[in-house]
């Protein structure tokens, strides 16, 4: 399945039915009056959060959402039908902002949560509206009004509560596996992992919380470089994040230093957020060497740092232990 995770859409409301002009003519009411009807109410468009998605792609082949007309009045003051509402699904997680001004116009995260974005318009009124002392046959009638039409922007963020960053090849892939029933790719190359993937990680009370690995950043990702900017915007919804680190390569600290300037550089929080420091492919290192990084970490982030070995699920207890601390399970 293709991820799109953005949109640019156009909805439009239906408009309002014509109001008629008619005159009561049965053989037995004398001087019967106007009698025309209003016009219907067009339809609204409404965008509704459904958890059976995970992708923006359907907006990638249909972008016009148009919404029904309402339909004119009839004689003997009868209304015209209203338009139907056009109900839109999306997924859980889509913010709706307006294109042109780029205002929140709603946050689409429950499942069923909904939000109208384009009413519809309202019906004419039929010339028995107009009847007065002074004009008992008035001609007058209102025809119905057009709908709101409004280009919007969809922006799909995932609803994770833990979210796995780190430098391409960090072990983001794996460890996401290991812990969860995801199924991403895994191979030894940079930037494997060109989507989100997602897993249901089990908690100690049998809920299941959501982990994201979260494509590799590299240095400039927050200004566009690599995948990285693409996809920063999926952690902004986080409540913990798992910085992982390659205990084997050249230069840990850098590496560590790179994914920091990106989060401070992105804004939104981000460098703020709770995190933890883990230290992954602990079976490429001595013992010696693990515990001097742990301690130029420690130093460095002034909190505790894990290491682990996600290939050979060694440290994973521990570091789920710190998890659910972080999240007070």
């Amino acid at each position: 399945m293709q991820f799109i995770d953005h949109a640019l859409v156009t909805v439009r409301g239906g408009r309002g039915g014509d109001g008629i002009v008619a005159f009561r003519r049965e053989k037995y009411v004398p001087a019967g009056g106007p009698s025309g009807g209003d016009g219907g109410n067009g339809g609204h468009v409404v965008l509704e959060a459904d958890a059976n998605l995970q992708t923006l792609l359907d907006f990638k082949y249909k972008r016009i959402f148009l919404s029904q007309d309402g339909r004119r009045g009839g004689p003997n003051k009868s209304k015209g039908a209203s338009g139907k509402d056009l109900v839109v699904k999306v997924p859980c997680g889509t913010e709706v902002r307006h294109f042109s001004t780029g205002i929140l116009l709603g946050d689409l995260i429950k499942d069923g949560e909904s939000l109208v974005v384009a009413f519809g318009g309202r019906g004419g009124l039929g010339n028995a509206h107009y009847l007065s002392n002074r004009n008992r046959a008035p001609e007058k009638f209102t025809e119905g009004r057009e709908g709101e039409e409004w280009n919007l922007q969809l922006e799909l963020k995932l609803l994770a509560e833990v979210g796995i960053i780190g430098l391409p090849n960090a072990g983001k892939s794996t460890l996401i596996a290991v812990l969860s029933d995801a199924r991403p790719k895994i191979a030894d190359y940079p930037f494997t992992t060109l989507i989100p993937n997602l897993g249901v990680v089990r908690r100690p009370t049998g809920d299941g919380t959501v982990f994201a690995d979260i494509p590799g950043l590299i240095a400039g990702a927050a200004r566009g470089a690599g995948l990285g900017h693409e996809f920063l915007r999926h952690i902004e919804r986080t409540k913990l994040l798992i910085h992982l680190v390659d205990g084997g390569a050249l230069d840990p600290l850098d590496d560590f230093a790179v994914i920091q300037k990106e989060l401070e550089a992105y804004g939104h929080g981000l460098i703020d957020r709770p995190r933890l420091l883990v230290i992954n492919k602990k079976e490429l290192l001595d013992q010696k060497h693990q515990e001097m990084l742990a301690d130029q970490f420690r130093k460095l982030v002034n909190s505790d740092v894990l290491c682990i070995s996600a290939a050979m699920d060694d440290g994973l207890d521990k570091l789920l232990e710190a998890v659910w601390s972080n999240l007070g399970v």
